[in-house]
């Protein structure tokens, strides 16, 4: 008999098919009430597979009696309760990858296609508008500011390719980095005034939740662009949505929001508004990548063998 998993998020679809071939496999996604789909049919489920924006909490793990194992499709396990997996003694593991240069791919995309405004021009194009009236431009790239909230290896992927662009470069965070020459910024505020283009890249913690708030909009201006590639409570949304419906600040791109997958309609209804469905790492490489590291894994768990990407907890 196959062992049982809950998968609890829709992954790369050439995974799942590949876990339904060895796994009996529970989809809670797919579940209208997640909490009696579990009670009646995950009794006997042994593994579970997460993502990093899913995680797995304390409560997840009271209600699989029988969870042995827990994977996370990504390098990221910030939100998984570890202490509840060691207390349970169930082994976790992760996949393990650089995330940096697709992330910033997307970013320096997202920048362009702001400012731009290729996603409208694209909209103005397959309406027919093009041959009654000349669209609206944009604004250029090149010798602009990019200020980067947050210098990690996404911060500084994202630097190298605005530089490409010729653009100016600047960060803020909570410590200057001696290994770079970019122009450091200790307030956001500061760097806000002082940028085009406010990418956020940092990670989200209690003192970076709301961190771009109504203040630091404000101080981007009518003619700033807001990037977010990192996670969609650290912007307030709400104020982010008053700031684009009033021109005080004149577009963003947004890869990632607060309750994802659900995206509040007032920004769907906003031209200038870039919108994509937190596709910061999907790209087929690094989900084959992902789907080979999960696989090793969860085969190596139920037939006995080390595991090969665990994570302690």
């Amino acid at each position: 008999m196959k062992p049982e998993i809950l998968l609890m998020k829709a992954i790369y679809a050439p995974t799942i098919a590949d876990l339904e071939r060895e796994f009996t496999v529970h989809k809670l996604w797919t579940a209208p009430e997640p909490d009696a789909f579990i009670r009646q049919a995950c009794g006997n489920v042994r593994g579970a597979v997460t993502t990093p924006p899913t995680g797995f909490s304390r409560r997840n793990f009271e209600a699989l009696p029988k969870l042995e194992f827990l994977a996370c499709f990504g390098p990221h396990c910030e939100l998984l309760d570890l202490a509840a997996a060691k207390e349970r003694g169930v082994v976790v593991t992760n996949t393990p990858d650089s995330t940096a240069e697709p992330v910033a791919d997307l970013a320096m995309g997202m920048v362009v296609a702001v400012m731009r405004r290729l996603c409208e021009a694209d909209r103005f194009v397959r309406a027919g508008k093009w041959p009654a009236r000349v669209f609206a431009s944009g604004s250029e790239v090149h010798g602009k500011t990019c200020g980067i909230v947050g210098f990690g290896r996404i911060g500084r992927e994202i630097a190298k390719r605005a530089s490409s662009f010729d653009m100016s470069v600047c960060y803020c965070g909570p410590r200057r980095k001696d290994d770079v020459a970019y122009r450091y910024f200790d307030d956001l505020e500061s760097m806000a005034r002082q940028s085009d283009v406010l990418v956020v890249t940092c990670p989200l913690t209690p003192a970076t939740r709301h961190l771009v708030d109504a203040h630091i909009l404000g101080a981007l201006g009518a003619d700033g662009f807001l990037v977010n590639v990192a996670r969609g409570a650290i912007v307030d949304e709400l104020a982010l949505i008053a700031a684009l419906a009033s021109g005080q600040i004149a577009g963003a791109a947004l890869d990632v929001f607060r309750d994802e997958p659900h995206v509040p309609a007032e920004l769907m209804h906003m031209d200038n508004v870039v919108l994509a469905p937190h596709i910061g790492t999907s790209t087929r490489e690094i989900r084959e990548g992902r789907s080979e590291k999960l696989l090793a894994d969860l085969r190596a768990y139920f037939s006995g063998k080390p595991l090969i990407h665990p994570v302690a907890a």
